[in-house]
């Protein structure tokens, strides 16, 4: 229903970001959960969705605004696969810096990548032994 109401394409499981958060904490002790059943549970799971579906809004505003950058940045690129580099980032959550396509190499798309990276239109997710790049 909430999904429905932010014309949302898919329902996200938005309540279990929220399961540590601190509208499950008890008023009473500091280390204490609400539980189910216990008084205050109905209105904890409101809040929880309402503060869920606001960081959601806030995340798909941000990832939007990084796409619209990459996008922008697309046709100043000079590697023969940078579209299909460009393609894949705005599809999936994370692409490999070591991808390699029909027209790009290893070494290119490692290239690419630092140079999204310099331009700040992509972010690297992960460590420096294996590399991954995501909006």
């Amino acid at each position: 229903m909430l999904a429905q109401s932010l014309r949302w394409p898919r329902p996200l499981p938005l309540l279990m970001a929220q399961v540590l958060g601190p509208a499950f904490r008890s008023t009473e002790a500091r280390d204490k959960r609400i539980r189910p059943g216990q008084e205050g549970f109905e209105a904890a799971v409101c809040l929880a969705l309402a503060q869920a579906a606001a960081e959601a809004c806030q995340l798909a505003a941000e990832l939007s605004r990084r796409a619209e950058k990459l996008l922008a940045i697309g046709p100043k690129l000079r590697a023969k696969g940078a579209g299909d580099v460009i393609f894949l980032l705005l599809n999936e959550d994370a692409v490999s810096g070591s991808l390699t396509t029909k027209n790009l190499l290893r070494f290119a798309a490692r290239r690419l990548f630092e140079r999204l990276r310099q331009l700040e239109a992509v972010r690297e997710l992960s460590g420096s032994s294996f590399r991954l790049f995501g909006l």
